[in-house]
């Protein structure tokens, strides 16, 4: 979550009068992030959050995203609801740009990640992945393997682009990626985002998962894969082989992954190293300066990149 697109008390006070979820209160930016704005949203009634998209999200996208939240949130996935205006609305306009409502979550991310919260990361994605071959619309992945070389490409303008890292040496790792994306695997609605910024708990226990504007319909185990850069490298960026056992886990309770899937992992954990360094590359250099948000450093994901590219099998339980 962030902030690039200001709204004040009485731009928000006039758009609840086409709701009936109470007086407002209070607005508070959310700063973490770096795709969409968002705010809290205080009435006497209850707590929101306003989500207003900016460039990354197609407005084409959004019935994918608003129908895929409103599927899981009616199947008990812990997610959020987004919320109807009076004439049965949701996308509301906002500064020329579109906005969306939706229910507040509680909980809170975390900030010392332990192997018993991802047994439940692993255990509620894996009923994410069931609930979601149940939803009808599919969305392609717009920030899969063949979009890498292409954006990779989009870099070679930046003078001290060399500051993060040399140029056929990456390349050529993407490619071979690219060239050995595995072909076949169980496809279905994947998060495709899921960080611990993106998780709430309370109590160990699961309790949220937001943010779903890069979810689309791809290979389910990408979506563990992402998991485990996110989530399983401690603070000296080492991987934490007993948080990603615990991924694995407690997503094998639910639904078991195949032998090809499990032997897959390594490339498609690479690649998901790839993307997230790709774009956040991407965000160094296009996020305004006066944003609200924080700017992610690429350097985590590339050396990520180079450690999965050292090994020859994950070595995972």
């Amino acid at each position: 979550m962030a902030v690039y697109t200001k709204i004040s008390f009485s731009q928000m006070d006039e758009i609840l009068t086409k709701f009936d979820i109470g007086e407002l209160i209070e607005i508070i930016g959310i700063q973490e992030g770096v795709e969409n704005s968002n705010y809290k949203i205080i009435t006497d009634k209850d707590n929101f959050i306003l989500t207003i998209y900016e460039k990354r999200v197609k407005e084409n996208d959004l019935p994918y995203f608003i129908n895929l939240m409103k599927h899981l949130n009616s199947s008990g996935i812990c997610c959020p609801k987004p919320i109807y205006d009076n004439s049965g609305r949701e996308i509301q306009r906002i500064s020329n740009k579109n906005s969306l409502l939706i229910s507040f979550l509680h909980g809170k991310s975390l900030k010392n990640i332990q192997p018993k919260h991802c047994y439940e990361v692993g255990k509620n994605l894996a009923h994410l992945h069931l609930e979601g071959i149940k939803f009808s619309q599919n969305r392609k992945n717009d920030l899969g393997y063949n979009s890498w070389l292409p954006l990779l490409e989009s870099f070679s303008k930046y003078q001290d682009i060399s500051e993060f890292y040399n140029p056929k040496e990456l390349e050529d790792m993407i490619a071979d990626t690219v060239i050995n994306w595995p072909i076949g695997l169980p496809k279905g609605q994947i998060h495709a985002d899921l960080f611990p910024n993106n998780v709430f708990f309370v109590d160990d226990k699961l309790t949220g998962i937001i943010d779903f504007y890069f979810a689309c319909t791809d290979i389910l185990a990408y979506d563990i894969a992402v998991c485990i850069n996110s989530w399983c490298f401690n603070d000296n960026n080492e991987l934490m082989k007993d948080r990603a056992e615990s991924i694995l886990f407690g997503y094998n309770q639910i639904r078991e992954l195949s032998k090809e899937e499990r032997n897959n992992l390594l490339t498609l954990t690479k690649g998901a190293s790839i993307r997230f360094f790709l774009t956040r590359l991407h965000d160094w250099y296009n996020t305004p300066s006066d944003a609200y948000v924080v700017k992610l450093n690429p350097k985590e994901y590339l050396d990520k990149m180079l450690f999965f590219n050292k090994l020859n099998d994950l070595e995972l339980n």
